[in-house]
């Protein structure tokens, strides 16, 4: 089954997400732009080599060059427009799939995504296990499943506690032989005990 209409929603919002990093990256690509790294104070309350005080925290400003920026630009642009289409085609393996990368590669950004993936997950293999997704239509089937398997239990030792007293009060009317009585031919003949 495809995705229903409130994942796809949520996944077009995601790829939507994804397209607006790629845009803010976007300056980044064409031209050099200037960074700003921030660093604690070291234990002598003194920044480190190449950062210099600025409102009690430690920073410096570096140029970049677009290069550094065309991977993860490229990523991002990659993986949110293939997490549309798949959005589009109702795909929820694809959009899981893209989902999951997308939040890996960007690390505490990429978190919307990580849950985006984690929640498709979740919902298909409960639609493959109780065939509803939601967690109260899962949970409701789960509940009837479980009543089912104990009255199936109950009904079966039911039975088998009546063929067992059946089976006992018979046994009980008839003596039981102590065993069989011993072949001629294979019994091997006892010594008689010495006293």
């Amino acid at each position: 089954m495809g995705l229903d209409s409130i994942e796809r929603k949520v996944s077009f919002v995601a790829g939507g997400i994804a397209l607006v990093l790629a845009a803010v990256l976007l300056p980044h690509i064409l031209h050099d732009t200037t960074v700003i790294d921030s660093a604690k104070l070291t234990k002598l309350h003194q920044c480190p080599t190449g950062f210099h005080l600025v409102n009690s925290a430690c920073q410096r400003s570096r140029l970049t060059h677009p290069s550094d920026w065309l991977p993860q630009f490229l990523e991002i642009i990659i993986f949110g427009a293939v997490l549309v289409f798949f959005a589009f085609r109702a795909k929820r393996a694809g959009v899981a799939v893209c989902g999951l990368f997308l939040g890996l590669a960007l690390g505490t950004v990429g978190l919307p995504f990580l849950f985006l993936g984690g929640w498709l997950i979740i919902r298909a293999l409960r639609l493959q296990k109780y065939g509803d997704a939601t967690f109260a239509g899962s949970s409701r089937r789960a509940r009837e499943k479980a009543r089912a398997k104990r009255g199936d239990r109950t009904t079966s030792t039911s039975r088998g506690t009546a063929r067992a007293s059946a089976r006992g009060a018979s046994k009980n009317a008839a003596a039981k032989p102590s065993g069989p009585a011993p072949s001629k031919r294979y019994t091997p003949k006892q010594k008689p005990r010495k006293r």
